[in-house]
């Protein structure tokens, strides 16, 4: 199902090859996702062996569909996905900043959960619920720890949603970071990579990290917090309550004050830094000459940890890449290993701003793509 998921249709003589399963044992799987609704065949083109051709395979997008929400400090999104990646449909609503209460915040994914939901064809069957949110989280019950850009302490998301919705299917709740590099490695930027780190910059900073193909999370899934890499002893006080931390110096309000507009202007005050770049005024170029600087030190670090073949920058640093990817080369060619450095690629989100709700859907068809035969069985005791 991974296979599939991932990559579309293919054959059931490349399903044998990706898999190392034998021809009989494929050929009863897929029997049975078939026979399920999760999967379809159609004839295919011949696949190795002249006159032989080999059914191709690919996934019913209707019969498994997950519901990914979002939540930033700016905005609001929700989408319906289903299997083998097919957006339904997806909505994002922008938010004043004054509404990010715990109680304003559930109630409003709540009701753009609704509309995407009414969009779905009459043939489709909801699976579960993902979800990625700015903030430190415990994935084994989606309880957010800390959330500094949204004022939150020691809230349990996934249990609320869950009430909200009025639903008892699956909900998985992730730090959106961790998610925008899952879709990334599936979908994005970094498909084909085995290590992989992403970087999400708006209010704070976050980070995700894939080693070999898999999500480094930490004990409890709290890794990745990047942002709160203490970077300047001298710096300014973190929403954290640390001194200093990385997200201080590249984050979104750092950008805004350098530039001279006021920290808390939001995406509108980033769209106006970035026309007054592309425009050459001087203080604008500043700003964001600064950040790069900056977002070059901190990968620096991060790149002789990590090692990874990709860096994917997304939400704020993919927007400002053009402007600072001078800037960050020339800090990695100055601090980073040259056996690290010359081994990566530092590249913007293909996905754009939508890379951490693509991945809460991903993080949402887990237990599909894990266990099958959990959506197989129920089909078989109702025949």
């Amino acid at each position: 199902m991974h296979e599939l998921h991932n990559r579309g249709a293919l054959s059931r003589s490349e399903l044998v090859a990706r898999t190392g399963l034998t021809r009989s044992a494929i050929r009863g799987l897929i029997g049975e996702l078939v026979a399920a609704g999760l999967l379809s065949e159609q004839p295919g083109m011949s696949q190795g062996t002249p006159g032989r051709p080999s059914p191709l395979v690919r996934p019913h997008p209707a019969r498994g569909v997950v519901l990914a929400l979002e939540i930033t400090v700016d905005s609001l999104a929700a989408a319906t996905v289903g299997l083998g990646g097919e957006v339904f449909d997806r909505v994002r609503s922008d938010r004043p900043r004054s509404r990010s209460s715990f109680d304003e915040t559930v109630a409003d994914l709540a009701a753009l959960a609704r509309t995407v939901r009414a969009q779905l064809p009459e043939e489709a069957t909801l699976i579960g619920f993902g979800v990625a949110v700015v903030g430190i989280v415990r994935r084994a019950d989606g309880f957010v720890t800390l959330a500094p850009n949204l004022g939150w302490r020691d809230v349990p998301l996934g249990e609320r949603i869950a009430d909200a919705l009025g639903t008892s299917l699956p909900i998985a709740v992730a730090n959106e970071a961790d998610l925008g590099a899952l879709a990334e490695l599936r979908r994005g930027a970094a498909r084909g990579a085995d290590h992989v780190l992403f970087l999400s910059g708006e209010v704070g900073v976050g980070g995700g990290v894939i080693v070999d193909g898999k999500p480094l999370t930490g004990a409890a899934g709290y890794g990745g917090e990047v942002g709160h890499i203490p970077v300047n002893p001298e710096g300014a006080r973190c929403r954290c309550g640390s001194i200093g931390c990385w997200e201080t110096e590249v984050g979104e309000g750092a950008l805004l004050r350098r530039a001279g507009h006021p920290p808390d202007a939001g995406t509108e005050g980033v769209d106006a830094v970035l026309r007054e770049a592309a425009e050459g005024a001087p203080g604008a170029l500043a700003a964001l000459d600064a950040a790069g600087r900056w977002l070059g030190f901190g990968l620096a670090g991060l790149v002789n940890v990590f090692n990874p073949q990709v860096v994917v920058l997304g939400g704020l640093f993919g927007r400002i890449h053009p402007f600072v990817e001078e800037k960050v080369h020339a800090e990695l060619g100055r601090l980073a290993l040259p056996q690290s450095r010359d081994v990566v690629r530092v590249v913007p989100a293909s996905l754009g701003v939508d890379a951490p709700l693509l991945g809460a859907a991903e993080l949402a068809f887990e237990p599909l793509l894990a266990d099958p035969a959990m959506w197989i069985r129920p089909a078989e005791a109702t025949a």
